[in-house]
C-alpha cells in the first residue's frame, strides 16, 4: 500500500463514526448517550440487553427539541434508524423499572451506533439495484466524496461564523474601551472642577 492510499484510508476512517459500547443499567435508573450529528446524516443503531426477570427497560431516542425519533417499551433486542433533518444534539436513553418490593441485578446494555457512510448497507443497495461489485465500490466512493465535501463545507461555515464572532467581539471591546476612557475623562474633569470650587469656597485658593 503506497502513501497516498494509506493517507486516504486514515482520512476515511476519521470520517466514519461508530460508537460501540457496553454499560450496566441498575434497576430503577436511567442512562443516556448524547451526540452531536450533522444535517442529513443516516443514523442506525442496534442494541441488546441481558435478561433480567421482572425488569422492564424502555428505550427512547430524542432530539434537543424533545421530538421522539424512536421509542421501544420492554426493549430486549432490536435496531433503530433515522435521518437527521438538521444539525442537532441527539439523545439515546435507556430506563429500567422494577416493581416496588422486588430486587434485581443490573442489566448489561450493548449498544452499537453508526452514522454516515458506515450506517449504509451497501449489500442491500446492491441487491435492490442489482449492482456489480465495482459499481457498489463506486457508489461507496461517491458517498464518501459527498461526505468529505459536506464536512469541508461545514468546517468553512464554522470558520466564517467564528471569524465573524471574533470581529464582532473585537469591535464591541474597542467601543467599550473608548466609552470607558470617555467616562473616566469626564469623571476626572468633574472631580477637578468640584475640588476647585470647594477649595475656593473655603478660600484655600483664589
Amino acid at each position: 500500500m503506497d502513501l497516498v492510499h494509506f493517507l486516504f484510508l486514515i482520512f476515511t476512517i476519521g470520517l466514519v463514526s461508530v460508537d460501540s459500547l457496553m454499560f450496566h443499567l441498575p434497576p430503577n435508573q436511567k442512562k443516556c448517550l448524547k451526540e452531536e450529528i450533522h444535517k442529513d446524516v443516516l443514523v442506525t443503531g442496534d442494541y441488546t440487553l441481558t435478561e433480567a426477570p421482572g425488569q422492564n427497560t424502555n428505550l427512547l431516542v430524542t432530539d434537543s427539541k424533545g421530538h421522539t425519533l424512536y421509542h421501544k417499551d420492554s426493549a430486549e433486542k432490536g435496531k433503530f434508524a433515522f435521518t437527521t433533518e438538521e444539525y442537532d444534539m441527539f439523545e439515546i436513553c435507556f430506563e429500567t423499572k422494577l416493581p416496588q418490593g422486588m430486587q434485581g441485578a443490573a442489566r448489561e446494555v450493548f449498544l452499537n451506533v453508526k452514522h454516515g457512510i458506515e450506517a449504509k448497507s451497501y449489500e442491500d443497495i446492491a441487491k435492490a439495484e442489482k449492482l456489480k461489485p465495482l459499481e457498489v465500490e463506486l457508489r461507496r466512493l461517491e458517498d464518501l466524496s459527498e461526505s468529505i465535501v459536506n464536512d469541508f463545507a461545514y468546517m468553512r461555515a464554522r470558520e466564517e461564523e467564528m471569524r465573524d464572532t471574533n470581529e464582532s467581539t473585537h469591535s464591541r471591546v474597542l467601543y467599550f474601551s473608548v466609552f470607558s476612557m470617555l467616562c473616566l475623562l469626564g469623571l476626572a474633569t468633574w472631580q477637578v472642577l468640584y475640588l476647585r470650587r470647594f477649595f475656593k469656597s473655603k478660600k484655600l485658593i483664589e
